[in-house]
């Protein structure tokens, strides 16, 4: 499988806290929202990277009893990017659960 985080899929992942890990997914939903309806290219990779790192987040062992969590998270995501029609959700509000995330890693919390 190639990977556009090789460096992160490698192994580097997994030394990051869930605050951390959560954050940077965080980091690839506002550069999703700043570009929609922009620049469809940099939109579009911007959601691959989030998806992989949300991926590469669901494989780390440690979080095995938030995977639930984790994955419905993605599953928002996802339908935030197709326009919000199942849950009513926008990559605006995604971006704002996420900064907390950045925030309390930034923090060390």
């Amino acid at each position: 499988m190639s990977f556009i985080h090789t460096n992160l899929a490698n192994g580097r992942w997994n030394e990051l806290s869930l605050m951390e890990q959560l954050g940077n997914i965080g980091s690839e939903v506002s550069r999703a929202q700043n570009w929609k309806d922009k620049d469809e290219k940099i939109f579009n990779g911007a959601v691959d990277r989030a998806l992989e790192l949300f991926d590469l987040t669901l494989q780390d062992q440690r979080w095995k009893g938030r995977l639930k969590e984790i994955g419905r998270a993605r599953e928002v995501f996802c339908d935030a990017v197709l326009g919000g029609k199942a849950y009513g959700s926008t990559l605006e509000s995604l971006n704002k659960y996420f900064l907390d995330f950045a925030m309390a890693a930034r923090n060390n919390i």
